[in-house]
């Protein structure tokens, strides 16, 4: 488990081929590279200790192709599983659904969009032409991590910025340590996810 020091940013890196980002904390030290693998039919994300790939810190895979259905499993460099992220079915279609679970599939954490007419805005708007260049400067949706206790745990939210490369991640209620690298990857995954869609 690492040691996150809060605010997190997460900046996608737009002159590559993949759709990969860093994640660097409040110290601006360096926590995560994470490359999503070109070229495989099943969703295969590497997050490494930085952007040399030297040391892989974590993977996460996805149980099948069709990506509206998928669960994506996180695990050690061993192959160790220790919990996974799946979108909330239809629910995920007007507002962005999704569920973290442990190592021992239970039910931990739900990720949810803060307000779902953001986006249907930012799809709106997104389709003309010129103007779609500068939605990133006023139409950035935010998403929020909630425990089993209703509580607000983290929350996720797209910076402005001209083609939506920036995202900040806050710790709003102290996060079980045991939790926090599920936490995490599951943001990880779901911005990856999210971002695709537009």
């Amino acid at each position: 488990m690492q040691d996150y020091k809060f605010p997190l940013d997460f900046t996608f890196h737009i002159g590559t081929l993949s759709n990969d980002f860093t994640a660097v904390d409040a110290d601006k030290k360096t926590v995560a590279y994470v490359k999503q693998k070109l070229f495989k039919f099943k969703e295969d994300v590497g997050v490494y200790e930085n952007e040399s790939k030297t040391k892989l810190l974590y993977n996460i895979k996805a149980d099948r192709w069709i990506d509206f259905s998928a669960c994506y499993s996180f695990s050690d460099p061993t192959g160790q599983e220790f919990g996974k992220i799946g979108r909330k079915g239809w629910a995920s279609l007007w507002k962005a659904h999704y569920e973290i679970f442990d190592k021992n599939k239970q039910l931990k954490y739900t990720i949810r969009e803060e307000n779902a007419w953001v986006k249907v805005l930012d799809g709106l708007v997104g389709q003309i032409p010129l103007i779609n260049l500068f939605t990133g400067l006023f139409l950035n949706p935010a998403y929020i991590v909630i425990n089993g206790n209703n509580e607000t745990v983290v929350r996720l939210a797209k910076e402005k910025s001209l083609v939506g490369r920036r995202f900040k991640v806050s710790e709003l209620k102290k996060m079980n340590e045991n939790d926090d690298d599920i936490i995490i990857l599951g943001l990880m995954m779901m911005v990856l996810l999210e971002r695709r869609k537009g």
